[in-house]
C-alpha cells in the first residue's frame, strides 16, 4: 500500500466479515500491541482491529509527522490517511459499519479521518487527544453534522497542549454539529476507569 506497505494489524473479537468493525488507533510512540487490550472492556459481537501507525519512530510508531505535540504536518497527515483508507476499504466494504477509537496521537488521526469523510464512520472516539487543527482538513461549521463522537479528556493532562484540548472540546460541542457524548475526568494523560464502561456503552450503541 504505497510507501508504507501493508498495515500490521492485531485482530480480536468476531471473525464475521460483516460484523461491525472497531478500529483501534494507538498513541504516538506506541504500537498496536499496547492498545489491543482495550478490547477486553468493549462489547462482544464486534470485530476489533488494532492497527500499527505507518510512521516508524525507531522504538514506536506514529500516524503522521508533526510540527509539535498535537500538530500534524498537513502533507504527512494526507498521505497516511490515504494509506489507511486503502486498507479500510479492503476490509470494510459493502456498508460494513466502522467505528474508530483513537488515543492521543491516534485520536488526532481518527479526528482527521472523520473530518475528511464524515459520512464514512458510524462513530469516532477521541480519547485524550485533539482534533488536527490547521492540518489540511476542514473544521468549518456544521462539518460533522449528525456524526457520533465520544470525547474523553483528563483535566490534569499536561501532554496535549491545553489550548488544543479546549479547542477540540469547544468545536465538537459547538460549531461542528456532531452528536457528542463527552466526559472530563480528574486524571492526566490516561483513561480514567470510568471511561472504559462509558466507552463500551457508547460503542454498543453505534449499530
Amino acid at each position: 500500500m504505497g510507501a508504507f506497505g501493508d498495515p500490521v494489524v492485531l485482530w480480536r473479537g468476531s471473525d464475521d466479515p460483516t460484523a461491525p468493525l472497531v478500529v483501534l488507533l494507538h498513541g504516538r510512540g506506541s504500537n498496536e500491541a499496547d492498545f489491543v487490550d482495550l478490547t477486553d472492556h468493549l462489547p462482544v459481537g464486534f470485530a476489533y482491529a488494532a492497527v500499527r501507525g505507518p510512521v516508524d519512530l525507531g522504538g514506536g510508531y506514529a500516524w503522521f509527522e508533526n510540527r509539535g505535540i498535537g500538530r500534524p504536518i498537513a502533507s504527512s497527515l494526507a498521505g497516511t490517511m490515504r494509506w489507511f483508507r486503502a486498507w479500510l476499504d479492503s476490509v470494510a466494504s459493502g456498508g460494513r459499519p466502522v467505528v474508530l477509537v483513537g488515543f492521543s496521537g491516534g485520536a488526532a488521526f481518527a479526528g482527521g479521518l472523520l473530518l475528511d469523510d464524515p459520512a464514512r464512520y458510524a462513530g469516532v472516539g477521541v480519547l485524550c487527544g485533539t482534533l488536527p487543527f490547521d492540518a489540511g482538513v476542514s473544521v468549518e461549521p456544521g462539518r460533522l453534522a449528525g456524526a457520533a463522537v465520544f470525547v474523553a479528556q483528563g483535566v490534569l493532562d499536561h501532554v496535549i497542549p491545553g489550548e488544543l484540548l479546549d479547542r477540540t472540546w469547544k468545536y465538537l460541542h459547538g460549531d461542528s454539529g456532531a452528536f457528542v457524548v463527552s466526559r472530563r475526568d480528574l486524571v492526566g494523560h490516561e483513561l480514567a476507569p470510568e471511561v472504559l464502561a462509558h466507552l463500551a456503552e457508547w460503542v454498543a450503541g453505534r449499530v
